[in-house]
């Protein structure tokens, strides 16, 4: 492969409000695009499904993290890259094989089906008291009052996370996962969230608890044990993907259904309809908007197109669940439909682990929810979403709704 000739495609601050009005633009041209935000580096986006399903599994495409940041100091890119940084960094999302098996084995035996089963009686705890709240007023938040709390105690139960701290994570989260921010509030927000974790590490081997954080600190049957850098990295990651990615589950799902009320009208008609409706919540408007960075270890040709060694890489998960090839009709809801496939939660040895307990939550929520609240409607009949600036998380600050309609 020679010399790059394919042309580079600038985004503006417009996506984040609607990503696939670019998809769209771009899907007309292939599924392989080199695209450059304001202030970033050149890099490349897959969106297409069978390509994106493909990349998600390749092995060319690294995701170790080490070389990863030797590529961002090389490319000047806008990503902070000290110390701090880098260790949040080195968690198994962001490893491969070997490291990663090892990573992954350590933790997977938490997120079991049958295990995450046994947590329903106090998720579903949890829901109704949250769900008795709202009862109490004629308007709310759903992202306050509801989409957010339920993921974040339940994440840090398991995790054996003190709830009434979680000001201070998710404040720090927001800024790490966004987009936008200056460097010095995502440096003042990697200080913070290290400094919390490495405590938070020490205490748990100090007083140990029944929780998975105090689990990781002591060694496994093998007598593997994770090191210091490990542990605050794992905890991040748990921490952060265990509740971001569900709130926005709950939060996305219940916009998508009460801006098309027939479909709304169609679950609350049949509740066991829940379980296959999570996955078009997924696949329709996902929590995950962009898989993390990968980087080409060798020269790859990905739908048609060549891409040197050494570069960023991207696949595009909202994009790729409504590519026509793969689900005809797709950027409509439909929760009858057949949403078998989706990549919404990533593909290959880096699909997510706690896939499980976020369908439970959200099965939980959405039953509770439409039985609970069945006039369920937008404050607002004209309400437009204000969507975080962040390429992996898609979900929005604010869902104003009346309970009783």
């Amino acid at each position: 492969m020679g010399e790059i000739t394919e042309p580079i495609k600038m985004v503006g601050e417009d996506f984040y409000a609607d990503p696939h009005v670019y998809y769209d633009r771009w899907r007309a041209h292939g599924p392989v695009h080199r695209i450059r935000f304001p202030g970033g580096a050149p890099s490349w986006v897959i969106i297409g499904h069978a390509e994106g399903r493909a990349a998600l599994a390749d092995p060319r495409l690294r995701k170790g993290s080490d070389a990863l940041y030797d590529l961002f100091r090389q490319k000047n890119t806008r990503t902070l890259t000290d110390a701090n940084a880098q260790a949040l960094a080195t968690h198994m999302l962001n490893t491969d094989p070997p490291a990663h098996t090892r990573l992954r084995k350590l933790v997977n035996k938490a997120f079991l089906p049958r295990r995450v089963a046994t947590l329903r009686p106090r998720i579903e705890q949890i829901t109704a008291a949250l769900l008795d709240d709202m009862a109490a007023h004629d308007e709310v938040d759903l992202m306050a009052v509801f989409a957010n709390p339920l993921p974040v105690t339940v994440i840090c139960e398991l995790l054996g996370v003190p709830v009434d701290e979680r000001d201070d994570f998710q404040a720090w989260t927001r800024i790490l996962v966004s987009s936008g921010g200056t460097m010095d509030e995502r440096a003042a927000a990697t200080r913070g969230m290290t400094e919390y974790l490495r405590k938070l590490m020490v205490d748990k081997r100090i007083h140990p608890g029944e929780d998975l954080l105090s689990e990781l600190v002591q060694p496994g049957p093998d007598g593997d044990r994770l090191d210091e850098q490990e542990l605050v990295a794992m905890a991040f990651l748990l921490l952060v993907a265990g509740h971001e990615t569900t709130v926005n589950l709950i939060g996305n799902g219940t916009h998508a259904l009460l801006r098309n009320r027939s479909q709304w009208d169609a679950l609350r008609a049949d509740p066991d309809a829940v379980p296959a409706a999570v996955e078009e919540f997924l696949r329709y408007d996902g929590p995950v908007g962009w898989a993390t960075i990968r980087y080409t270890h060798e020269p790859v040709t990905i739908g048609g197109t060549d891409i040197p060694a050494g570069e960023f890489v991207y696949i595009a998960l909202a994009a790729a669940n409504r590519d026509p090839a793969r689900y005809h009709g797709g950027d409509r809801l439909d929760v009858t439909a057949n949403s078998a496939g989706h990549l919404a939660f990533g593909h290959g040895i880096h699909f997510c682990v706690g896939a499980p307990l976020a369908r439970l939550e959200a099965d939980i929520a959405f039953r509770s929810l439409l039985r609970r609240f069945p006039d369920l409607a937008l404050a607002d009949a004209a309400f437009t979403p204000h969507w975080q600036h962040s390429l992996l998380i898609r979900g929005m600050s604010a869902l104003p709704v009346r309970p009783r309609g």
